[in-house]
């Protein structure tokens, strides 16, 4: 049997966090009756995961758990749909549909061309996705103005499970078949210090709330 590698036990811990955020998430959103992850990240994710499973599915665990990530952004997709129109409401539910449909179909063929011409397994398309994702979430707080589909929880797994694949990939390039890049230590840095700034802003937005409420509940005691 072959023993696990360095690189394997971050990936590992990696997607430990990973799941932990996407279950985080349909737990928040069904509770908050909304969905938690942004439209268009949504659409990359679950795109890059059915490429990745189906298409051009990967030969190692990866495989395993691009499986269970695809499940599980499936279920955050039928809350998207179930409630994401309610988050639109300058939009009418047909326009709402057809706009969804336009980005998932964009996000597929993207993922699809860009790491069919590459062939790097989906690694840079994974991380500049992640990226996007990490600004996207910090756009979503800020037009929500509230912690709704939202938690301090959500953004701390986020930030823990590409950190660690991000350590993965930078120690260990040769471990994971990825030869020298620029363009990715640039992104596992820009996506840590978003997402850091992700969970500081999750942070303010609770106590401040909090701080309403209790005002609020005083006023109403007086």
């Amino acid at each position: 049997m072959k023993s696990l590698t360095a690189f394997d036990v971050l990936s590992l811990i990696s997607g430990i966090f990973w799941t932990l955020t996407y279950l985080l998430i349909i737990e928040r959103g069904f509770r908050d009756k909304t969905y938690g992850m942004p439209l268009l990240a949504l659409c990359l994710n679950i795109s890059w995961e059915f490429i990745f499973s189906f298409v051009l599915p990967h030969k190692s665990i990866q495989h395993i758990v691009d499986f269970v990530w695809l499940f599980l952004d499936t279920v955050i997709l039928i809350q998207l749909l179930w409630f994401g129109s309610r988050e639109f409401r300058d939009l009418r539910k047909p326009a709402f549909y057809i706009a969804f449909g336009l980005t998932l179909a964009t996000s597929f063929f993207t993922i699809f061309f860009i790491s069919s011409q590459i062939k790097d397994g989906g690694v840079n398309t994974a991380f500049g996705q992640n990226l996007l994702m990490s600004g996207l979430f910090i756009t979503m707080l800020y037009q929500r103005k509230s912690l709704r589909g939202q938690s301090i929880w959500i953004a701390i797994c986020k930030l823990l499970g590409t950190a660690c694949v991000s350590l993965g990939f930078y120690l260990f390039p040769e471990t994971s078949e990825i030869k020298e890049s620029v363009l990715l230590p640039f992104l596992y840095i820009s996506i840590f210090m978003y997402d850091l700034t992700y969970v500081g802003l999750i942070y303010i937005t609770k106590n401040v709330n909090f701080h309403v409420e209790t005002a609020q509940v005083g006023i109403y005691n007086d």
